[in-house]
């Protein structure tokens, strides 16, 4: 019995060695080639063709330099602010989504809530590229490890600028909306390189909602949000 189980023990651990240099081939590739989908894209995709029977998909990868800077400076204000100087983990933000996500569990108790408090995340731009290129979006201790092996390695085998490019290309900016391109062709008719500094703005405070923003252009918090970003963009240096 020992030794059985020893030597099933054995297999989960090669397995799961066999996994991690999967991952490391298929990240130091990314260096070189433009990922065609993301698994969080296919996993979108395949549930919208499932509940209508179409199969929307806008995206038009573009290299980096053909991307607004303003955008870039938009979406690291918005989304990761110590992008640059991090190495993958922002500790600080941790901590603060970790005591905001305390806090509202305290006041939805107190008032008892019907619905459980919104939870703030604290993950860098690399951590939500290593979930949308190759984890699923369910919430396990298991899934969570593997997106912070997974970001130590984008972090050692590609550059900023390659993480920013790849996320920039990917994120999800709508219903079958993916990547910059896409999206500034969709909501400003024009390609990502022309995007002004309140389009990217805009565009930067629909990513943590971009389903429920896609239909409210015209949101008053969506333009007041889109301020704040503009007045922090100017001390964001891009990779």
């Amino acid at each position: 019995m020992l030794k059985g189980g020893l030597r099933l023990l054995g297999l989960v651990l090669l397995a799961g060695l066999a996994l991690q240099l999967y991952f490391v081939g298929r990240i130091a590739l990314a260096a070189f080639v433009d990922p065609e989908s993301t698994s969080f894209q296919r996993s979108e995709i395949w549930q919208v063709a499932h509940t209508t029977g179409a199969l929307p998909w806008r995206q038009q990868w573009v290299p980096y330099a053909q991307i607004s800077g303003h955008l870039k400076r938009a979406i690291i204000a918005s989304e990761d602010a110590s992008f640059v100087e991090h190495d993958g983990l922002d500790i600080e933000a941790l901590e603060k989504a970790w005591e905001k996500n305390a806090k509202a569990e305290e006041r939805a108790a107190g008032q008892h809530a019907a619905r459980p408090p919104k939870i703030i995340g604290g993950s860098t731009i690399t951590q939500q590229l290593a979930k949308n290129l190759f984890l699923s979006g369910e919430r396990t201790l298991l899934r969570k490890g593997q997106e912070l092996v997974l970001t130590v390695m984008l972090e050692a085998l590609l550059s900023k600028q390659r993480i920013l490019e790849i996320y920039l290309n990917n994120v999800e900016w709508g219903e079958g909306v993916f990547g910059a391109e896409a999206a500034a062709q969709l909501y400003y008719r024009k390609p990502a390189a022309r995007l002004n500094a309140m389009e990217s703005a805009r565009l930067a405070v629909m990513l943590p909602r971009p389903k429920y923003f896609e239909s409210r252009a015209g949101s008053p918090y969506l333009a007041s949000r889109a301020r704040v970003i503009m007045a922090r963009m100017g001390g964001v240096t891009p990779p």
